[in-house]
């Protein structure tokens, strides 16, 4: 039944700025979501430095999908929502000169094509920043979306003279 309440979960990465977490709460009070609660994770950063916090809701399939698109709207980075949550894991990783061309950049290009998020970041840097290192990305992706990362992060590695070694299967480690 399409008008039946459900209970969902949403997963936000908000930047660590005073209002960021009303901002976020807006769409959801506007658009008929019901809180229920609220796991702002005030200890823990991203890889690009914000602030994970987890919303859970009620409202109609409907509401949710229209308070999903008004949060994505606002500007709010969505990691995951509901049943649409990016459940398949998968880890590349990067060698080359990372940081001379700026892992900052090559993370944030990756969130932005729209099929995944980059989890967490784990950097190898024996003879320092200078020189080569490698980086592991453990990047959670919709089943739709992991190709389209998959190829971001293969258009960037080419574009910055990186290799890629791709993708280690379960998420596992590097």
């Amino acid at each position: 039944m399409s008008d039946e309440v459900r209970a969902y979960t949403v997963r936000l990465e908000l930047v660590d700025e005073p209002g960021e977490l009303l901002r976020a709460l807006e769409p959801v009070a506007e658009n008929g979501g019901n809180l229920l609660s609220i796991f702002h994770e005030r200890g823990n950063v991203t890889p690009r430095g914000h602030i994970p916090v987890e919303v859970d809701l009620e409202a109609t399939p409907e509401r949710f999908e229209v308070i999903v698109e008004a949060l994505r709207d606002a500007g709010v980075n969505v990691i995951r929502a509901g049943a649409d949550r990016y459940g398949e894991e998968l880890a590349v990783v990067l060698v080359g000169h990372l940081v001379e061309t700026d892992l900052s950049d090559t993370l944030s290009r990756v969130e932005e094509c729209g099929g995944a998020s980059v989890a967490d970041v784990s950097l190898s840097a024996p003879d320092g920043t200078a020189e080569e290192s490698a980086a592991r990305l453990r990047l959670v992706a919709s089943s739709e979306g992991r190709g389209r990362a998959l190829e971001t992060v293969r258009e960037i590695a080419a574009e910055k003279d990186l290799r890629v070694i791709e993708p280690l299967t379960d998420g596992g480690e590097a």
